[in-house]
């Protein structure tokens, strides 16, 4: 269904850093540098058939994260979501809401761990059992 999500960076070369380790964790390769006809920087990570892309806003604008947004990504089991949530805390980001952890809600048992990125957005690990 999706081609790609993208986010705004604010300082992309610090966001860079903090997902260059962030989706390390889960087997992605460092972003690649992918020139804009604008001028603006962007950084593609390509995993799988997933593509997530970080850049500088086009408008020449301060990026702003979305109120209401999330990005999740997947992650195989609750030690590997605890190292990305504790990766992305070393490398600038910020945890929000409740511990990494298990949640249940009626039927549905999910592991979730949230941050938010070096701009602000907010992104979390999922595992759904």
């Amino acid at each position: 269904m999706f081609s790609h999500i993208m986010v705004g960076a604010n300082n992309i070369e610090k966001s860079k850093i903090f997902y260059d380790n962030l989706l390390g964790v889960l087997g992605a390769k460092k972003g690649v540098f992918v020139p804009n006809l604008t001028g603006q920087k962007r950084y593609f990570y390509f995993f799988n058939e997933n593509t997530f892309c970080i850049t500088e806003p086009i408008d020449g604008n301060a990026a702003t994260p979305g109120n209401g947004n999330t990005v999740a990504f997947n992650v195989p089991d609750e030690e590997t979501g605890n190292k990305w949530h504790q990766v992305g805390l070393e490398h600038g980001g910020v945890s929000i809401e409740d511990p990494p952890g298990i949640r249940e809600f009626e039927d549905i048992r999910m592991y979730l761990a949230y941050l938010k990125d070096p701009s602000g957005n907010k992104i979390c690990a999922i595992k759904v059992f």
